[in-house]
């Protein structure tokens, strides 16, 4: 074990020039959000944006995202495991080390959004109260770790037997790959139940709300995952075959349609009733009361899923890697604002009282987003260190230690 310890940190701190400059620029990164999550910390959360009447924002906004970039990952997993789909079956464990380091980031989000982090033990099993099963917060908890435990594991478990040369039992392993699958599922689930449980909150209390989160998710995180693997492709001599993506762009467009549906859906529901549920829909696509602070970010949303779903859609266009490219930057963008602050502030507009109480986000809050991004973005570039030299017969028990 400490061979491969010794040979792994090796491997992680070697690297081109330009790995040098893009790990420096993450840790300048990271230092920054520190200094202003210390700030949050010290004067309260009165530095951020949020207030009694909006209480989440772009820190739950975040984690919501990123929530569905980890069950994105059962999209490789069930090609590759279940039906043997070779091309994607040498790259799902890549995909794995996306979701482990979006949970990372859900975890930390959810961390940074508390105003006292130091009461969390309160969550901890035997410590604490997690108030199963009535609590949906408790089941969250459970389920994100869950899932991140499972990333951990099984490609933990193969790459174990790569780096020692020796054959993957499947009989051991399946199980948990196929228990990963509905675990997959369940994570964006809970999240959404999460917000459906607020029947005071309309907005949310719709049923299709997990389906939407799940389709929404299908779209974004495997457009994430087609970019990362061309990055993996161009930089390192890991072999990403193009039948791969464009299967992984094919189960895109089908998720897209889905997803658009299922908002036709809610539109057709809030407006052909037109009852005073509809004012935070209102407040989203039109403003209300005079104020629509989000209106041209959801229109731009909108907009960008839209001409994403037909790049998506025809497959000359899909399989064009300019066009592919410029479709998986709409939809990530789209569903970011869309998932985000799409989703979340109309929840809270207008209040009890009928106030609509807008909400931006401040500079602290964006410095703390971009440094939990940063820390997730080197865990990955890490995590790709290691793992890509076992893929490749590189790194193993037998592979010579340099000094």
């Amino acid at each position: 074990m400490g061979r491969f310890f010794v040979g792994a940190a090796q491997r992680i701190i070697r690297g081109t020039p330009l790995y040098y400059v893009w790990v420096v620029f993450l840790l300048i990164m990271i230092s920054i959000g520190i200094g202003a999550y210390v700030k949050q910390m010290r004067l309260g959360l009165i530095v951020t944006g949020m207030t009694s009447y909006v209480s989440w924002g772009l820190y739950i906004g975040n984690f919501t995202f990123l929530v569905g970039v980890a069950a994105a990952a059962v999209l490789l997993i069930i090609p590759a495991y279940l039906y043997d789909f070779g091309p994607i079956k040498d790259i799902v464990i890549i995909g794995e080390a996306l979701a482990v380091s979006a949970l990372l980031m859900c975890l930390m989000f959810v961390t940074a959004d508390l105003g006292r982090p130091d009461r969390a033990w309160h969550l901890i099993p035997g410590l604490g109260i997690l108030n199963l099963p009535r609590s949906m917060l408790g089941w969250d908890i459970v389920v994100l770790n869950g899932y991140l435990f499972l990333n951990l594991f099984i490609p933990g478990y193969i790459l174990h037997k790569a780096y020692n040369e020796k054959p993957v039992n499947m009989n051991f392993i399946l199980p948990f790959i196929l228990l990963s699958i509905p675990w997959a599922v369940s994570i964006h689930t809970t999240t959404a139940f999460i917000y459906n449980g607020l029947a005071a909150r309309p907005f949310w209390n719709a049923s299709i709300l997990a389906p939407r989160f799940l389709a929404s998710a299908f779209c974004s995180g495997p457009a994430l995952i087609i970019l990362l693997f061309q990055l993996v492709r161009y930089y390192t001599k890991f072999h990403v075959k193009n039948e791969a993506l464009f299967k992984i762009a094919e189960m895109i467009s089908i998720a897209m349609a889905i997803n658009l549906f299922l908002l036709g859906a809610e539109f057709f529901k809030e407006l052909y009733s037109d009852t005073h549920h509809l004012s935070p829909l209102e407040y989203l696509y039109v403003g209300l009361q005079g104020k629509g602070r989000l209106v041209p970010w959801i229109w731009t949303a909108f907009t960008f899923n839209i001409i994403a779903f037909f790049i998506f859609l025809i497959p000359y266009t899909r399989k064009r890697f300019v066009t592919l490219n410029i479709g998986c930057v709409l939809i990530i963008i789209g569903i970011w604002i869309e998932k985000g602050m799409g989703l979340i502030i109309p929840g809270f507009i207008p209040a009890t009282l009928g106030e609509v109480w807008e909400y931006a986000p401040t500079l602290i809050e964006v410095l703390v987003s971009i440094g939990i991004w940063s820390i997730g973005a080197l865990t990955l570039t890490v995590i790709l260190k290691v793992i890509i030299p076992i893929e490749l017969g590189e790194f193993t028990r037998t592979t010579k230690i340099v000094a």
